[in-house]
């Protein structure tokens, strides 16, 4: 659904620019009013934008309300609700999380987490040559894309209680850049959080040991 809501707005500042009208920087609560402002005077333009403008109302009306009943699934799991103590980590990425790790104690160490959902690199080696590759990317793509925008949002948003990890994080972006960062925030999130799941313990207890 998110998706969708994005595709409406690419299509609307398509349509907008192939007329030389820029929208520009701009907020979801700005957006309406800023493709109002554009079209005003161009009766063809009005009637479209009116059109996709009341599509994307819909849409972000669903999308909120999903995403309460969301929240409220995720106050009512235990598990869930310990999750989203972590800095950057909602209702969404909470309960993916959960549902696709199901027993904690499949696994033998919280370090094969960050392998089994793709986050660790590949390797190629051959007589003295080892290499390190681009993740493997196996396991489920949909956690790997929460923990990502899990760790996206540490390392872009002022939060509090992830000073370690995100200045971890930073510094490991200074050496290799932002994305290789991020990846790696997302893997070290993924022990964080099995771990979490594993002894029930807080997420600063187990940030502070991982």
């Amino acid at each position: 659904m998110q998706v969708k809501l994005h595709d409406i707005e690419l299509s609307l500042r398509g349509i907008l620019r192939g007329f030389g009208l820029k929208v520009g920087p701009t907020t979801p609560t700005r957006f309406e009013g800023r493709i109002r402002e554009l079209v005003a005077g161009h009766p063809s333009l009005e009637a479209i934008a009116e059109s996709l403008l009341a599509v994307r109302v819909t849409l972000r009306r669903e999308f909120e309300r999903f995403e309460k009943q969301l929240r409220a699934v995720a106050r009512c799991d235990t598990r869930a609700r310990l999750l989203t103590s972590v800095p950057g980590v909602g209702a969404i990425v909470s309960l993916t999380f959960t549902a696709a790790i199901d027993d904690p104690a499949r696994f033998k160490s919280s370090k094969q987490v960050g392998a089994y959902f793709g986050l660790t690199p590949t390797k190629y080696q051959s007589g003295e040559t080892d290499i390190d590759g681009r993740i493997s990317k196996i396991g489920d793509a949909w956690v790997r894309a929460a923990l990502y925008e899990s760790a996206n949002i540490i390392l872009t948003k002022p939060l509090k209680g992830c000073t370690a990890l995100k200045s971890w994080a930073m510094k490991l972006a200074r050496r290799s850049g932002m994305k290789k960062a991020k990846v790696a925030l997302a893997r070290k999130l993924a022990v964080i959080m099995h771990r979490m799941l594993a002894d029930g313990a807080s997420f600063r207890h187990v940030a502070a040991a991982v």
